[in-house]
């Protein structure tokens, strides 16, 4: 590991070249997981990146307690430095180290802890004095949560560090689901890729502010779910909220207003399969790829994604960055896709990514 690729100025992270690196692919399961996860653990103490399969997407880690570490993964990534990045624990121990929870919201966090950890739910909560500036881009609040994936819960227990851990992907494009998908993004940047295998859920965690009440990203945890544990009304706060022209350092969650979750091809949402066809027509059949729904008629185009049977939050929201990062892989120059109608956790979730994957770069 070199400490060339990043550093730390007054404005937050400044990304620099990232010398290339031999990155590892290690094995978590099967002939080799030992040493892989040994090797793993001993990168992520000497202050290098390490990207790991969690229940959502794979992230990619460093130690949270180490202003360099995390400097590593914002170089990586081509990060700004406004946009804070989450910390995984395992264990109270660990997360007293990165939040110090107010006494009036004590017993919310709690019973949120205990219905939704491990799982894909962030809260964001009050920061301790050892979270360095990097890790919340200069905000009192930083993002936690606690995976359910077992690789990733026996990386930071074996380690016994917490970890900053963004998805591990070029800033911007479509988180990644598989270790193939790291591998595409960032060979030669990070130290290593631990391979769990796919993601199950596919999409990013729910971040709810607590003691605001408001979901800043919506997840597989929605709000309804948030308001039967807490006995308060929850909101999700939507990207058509925030002022314009907003800097995304002055936004409550400095990702509301990007673009982001985007394929290198345009993307293009309709709402119904009539719409997808019509649109459809109007590429070239070599050029348009579609996410298409199981029973839908592709029309002319001639690179699918079969995304699964429509109405299937769980199957969609899976597949959803895959189907994407297929479809670019495959030369589509323009992406069709329809928008799920379902409301709520993975359908209000698939409906952000879409919207934001959409937006003009």
């Amino acid at each position: 590991m070199s400490d060339a690729g990043a550093r730390e100025g007054a404005g937050g992270i400044e990304a620099e070249p990232e010398p290339r690196l031999k990155t590892e692919r290690l094995k978590s399961a099967g002939v080799g997981s030992v040493a892989g996860m040994a090797r793993a653990v001993e990168l992520l103490r000497a202050g290098g990146t390490v990207a790991f399969p969690t229940e959502t997407v794979y992230g990619l880690a460093a130690n949270a307690l180490d202003p360099a570490a995390v400097a590593r993964i914002f170089a990586a990534k081509q990060r700004p430095g406004w946009d804070p990045v989450i910390v995984h624990v395992e264990g109270a121990a660990m997360l007293e180290r990165v939040a110090a929870v107010p006494a009036e919201l004590r017993d919310r966090a709690q019973a949120l802890m205990e219905a939704f950890w491990p799982g894909p739910l962030t809260l964001l909560l009050p920061r301790t004095a050892e979270v360095p500036d990097a890790v919340t881009a200069g905000r009192r609040l930083v993002g936690v949560r606690m995976p359910s994936h077992p690789v990733a819960r026996e990386l930071i227990r074996m380690a016994d560090i917490p970890l900053a851990a963004p998805s591990a992907n070029r800033f911007g494009a479509p988180s990644p689901t598989t270790a193939a998908h790291v591998l595409a993004d960032l060979a030669g940047r990070i130290d290593a890729v631990l391979d769990g295998g796919p993601t199950s859920v596919g999409v990013e965690s729910t971040v709810l502010d607590l003691a605001a009440r408001a979901i800043y990203r919506p997840g597989a945890v929605s709000a309804a779910m948030i308001s039967r544990v807490i006995g308060d009304e929850v909101r999700v706060v939507t990207a058509a909220e925030t002022p314009a022209n907003a800097a995304p350092e002055a936004l409550p969650s400095p990702g509301m207003g990007m673009r982001h979750y985007a394929p290198r091809a345009r993307l293009v949402l309709v709402e119904s399969q009539q719409e997808m066809l019509e649109e459809i027509a109007k590429h070239p059949a070599a050029e348009v790829g579609v996410m298409q729904p199981d029973d839908w008629d592709q029309g002319a185009a001639k690179i699918l994604f079969r995304w699964g049977p429509w109405g299937d939050a769980e199957t969609l929201a899976r597949l959803l960055y895959f189907g994407l990062r297929n479809l670019d892989e495959r030369g589509a120059k323009v992406i069709v896709c329809p928008v799920p109608a379902m409301s709520g956790g993975l359908g209000e979730a698939l409906r952000d990514r879409l919207e934001k994957a959409a937006r003009a770069g």
